[in-house]
């Protein structure tokens, strides 16, 4: 293989000569064909024609660079190289026969000149076909290609897809194109056929007729619109492969990165839009803050940040391993992006005075949280002093130092929660949103604009149930689901991030955006399709294990609370919710209360004063249900 990819690179001093000799050749052709047609006597003064051509081929094709190009990727520039060089040998033909041989100097010469044109170029072109076809040919021969694949669509892309696989030593055979126009049906593009088929049964059937065991889709948009092909595919298994990056490497050649997909291309949805100029605008003279900023949605919101080149980046997060990481991450990613990473903790008050006092956040962005309900569960007063504490601790810095705006991630179980992480979100919300509002009373005097974010579940972060299933999975199984009737709302890291991030210069002060969350999935069949991307069978390769629900757990998650409606804006996916009023004075007692009692290590009195003072938090599968029912005697 390695011989025949030197093939390639063919040694342009054998490329001269032969185009050289070609041309000379087309010359003396061109004169022998026009006396045959005109079946006349051959003049041999004309034959001062051949060493005339022989120095003008030496000197364009020296000129004009032909032998330079790589023949087993010659191009249609190479191809017009060579009309260049044509017409360049048939001006200076004319001028070298008016100086050597002017008596023939007329229309038969003329024709000479112009059949001798035709000649050259045609020999030319075709010799380096035949080379092309020849080193493709041998590629073909010599590489194991062990994926039969069709390229779904006949798309730009998708043809540029097929023409990069054919020419690489990869793994796939390029077997045609999956097209749904029914007018292409058994029709070529570049060499390759095209295929329309009924039904996706039809599709299966000419898979397994035709050995083709991959399917190859360029765009998730594609995916997304046929996955009902994809299920079919997965289940008669027939692998699904995406090349949704064209990215430039360092010596500017396209690189396509071909690879399997995954679940989230599968629950993700179309590629959200945002007001890059807009966010560009707000952010690139700004200093941001974000806290929890070694954490899934902490990391993303920096690495988005980073594309708009903020003032200054300040990424906060108690945790020493992880804020490495993403500290030299964006070190290697945006080398003149100017960042500080800190280690500090949100609940140390005096800590976080310090950091913002120094570095003057302009945006501070609120994602540190312990999110874990089982976890949580078990340790309520932590939850309290994190998820709490930690908000009321920004944002009062907050508003201490005159930050421009304060951005809290929330989350949609802090809708109607029925566990303590739920419930402490709900309590750090209400904390927020009576903060915000009695800054637009001037009941507190500041500027700072407060926006509350809320979505689902995000797909592969630290919480999510995806990273599980996927070790399940490795480990043979079973998959664990705690109900078969549980649905959640997922959404995608970086789609959820850029919503934040459009939902952040969007608010006015005090406002609660919730994101379009598309249609929730059961958690049962999130389990098969991950199976089954893996080439398994559920329930036959791996089993499927139903244990019940956890501590805090309930089948099913709100965006709203029942007294909220919500108001559409710019955006469409995202919405304003209309927040219920809430007096601050009163507010920061209780939660200031609840804080102390968390600190004492009280579990059972922390839940209790987390009812009293959100009476929407209900437990289920808990043991702190019981005081739900104390709170109705």
């Amino acid at each position: 293989m390695k011989i025949i990819k030197k093939l390639s690179h063919y040694s342009p001093y054998i490329i001269w000569t032969v185009d050289v000799e070609l041309s000379v050749v087309a010359t003396l052709l061109s004169i022998l064909l026009m006396h045959a047609v005109l079946e006349i006597a051959i003049q041999k003064e004309l034959f001062v024609l051949v060493p005339i051509s022989l120095g003008i081929s030496i000197l364009l094709t020296w000129l004009f660079r032909t032998y330079k190009g790589v023949i087993s990727h010659a191009g249609s520039e190479e191809m017009l190289r060579i009309v260049y060089l044509m017409l360049g040998k048939g001006c200076l033909m004319i001028l070298g026969a008016w100086f050597t041989q002017w008596n023939y100097v007329g229309p038969f010469l003329l024709s000479i000149i112009l059949l001798d044109i035709i000649t050259t170029a045609l020999l030319l072109m075709v010799w380096r076909v035949i080379l092309i076809n020849i080193y493709h040919h041998l590629v073909r021969l010599s590489s194991k290609r062990d994926l039969n694949a069709m390229v779904y669509g006949t798309s730009e892309a998708a043809i540029c897809l097929a023409i990069y696989l054919i020419n690489k030593d990869t793994d796939y055979h390029i077997n045609g194109f999956y097209t749904l126009r029914k007018e292409l049906n058994n029709m070529r593009i570049q060499g390759l056929s095209t295929h329309s088929f009924k039904s996706n049964r039809e599709f299966v059937e000419y898979a397994g007729k035709h050995g083709i065991n991959c399917l190859l889709f360029v765009t998730s948009k594609e995916l997304h619109a046929d996955e009902e092909l994809v299920s079919v595919c997965l289940e008669h298994g027939i692998g699904v492969r995406i090349a949704p990056l064209m990215e430039a490497t360092t010596n500017n050649l396209a690189t396509m990165q071909l690879r399997t997909i995954q679940i989230e291309d599968l629950l993700g949805r179309d590629e959200i839009e945002i007001s890059m100029e807009k966010i560009g605008r707000e952010i690139s003279s700004k200093t941001i803050m974000v806290t929890g900023a070694a954490g899934s949605i902490g990391s993303e919101l920096c690495r988005q940040l980073c594309r708009f080149n903020p003032k200054n980046l300040i990424m906060v997060d108690m945790g020493e391993t992880p804020t490495y990481q993403i500290d030299l991450e964006i070190r290697k990613k945006f080398p003149n992006q100017n960042f500080t990473a800190v280690i500090s903790d949100v609940r140390d008050y005096d800590r976080m005075n310090i950091i913002i006092e120094r570095y003057k956040p302009n945006i501070i962005m609120h994602a540190a949280a312990y999110k874990h309900v089982p976890l949580m569960e078990e340790y309520p007063c932590e939850a309290v002093r994190a998820n709490v504490l930690g908000t009321k601790n920004v944002a009062d810095l907050a508003i201490k130092h005159e930050v421009e705006k304060f951005v809290m991630i929330s989350t949609d179980k802090s809708v109607k929660p029925s566990n303590v992480m739920g419930a402490s979100k709900h309590i750090a919300e209400m904390y927020v949103q009576s903060l915000g509002q009695a800054v637009k009373e001037g009941k507190v005097a500041s500027k700072t604009q407060f926006v509350t974010t809320r979505f689902g579940n995000v797909l592969g972060s630290n919480g999510s149930v995806i990273p599980l299933f996927r070790q399940q999975i490795l480990d043979g199984g079973p998959l664990t689901i705690t109900d078969p009737e549980v649905i959640r709302y997922f959404m995608t890291i970086p789609e959820a991030c850029r919503l934040v991030l459009e939902a952040a210069f969007m608010g006015e002060g005090n406002d609660i955006f919730i994101f379009d969350m598309g249609q929730p999935v059961k958690i049962v069949d999130l389990a098969k399709r991950m199976i089954e991307l893996t080439g398994l069978r559920p329930e036959i390769d791996i089993e499927i294990k139903y244990t019940g629900l956890r501590p805090g757990e309930k089948l099913y998650e709100e965006l709203l609370y029942y007294k909220e409606a919500t108001i559409p804006t710019t955006h469409p996916k995202i919405f304003r919710a209309q927040t219920i009023d809430r007096e601050f004075g009163e507010t920061r007692d209780q939660i200031q209360t609840l804080i102390n009692m968390a600190h004492t290590g009280d579990k059972r009195e922390t839940v209790r004063l987390m009812k009293k003072i959100a009476p929407a938090f209900k437990s289920q599968n808990s043991i702190y249900a019981e005081l739900d029912k104390e709170s109705n005697n």
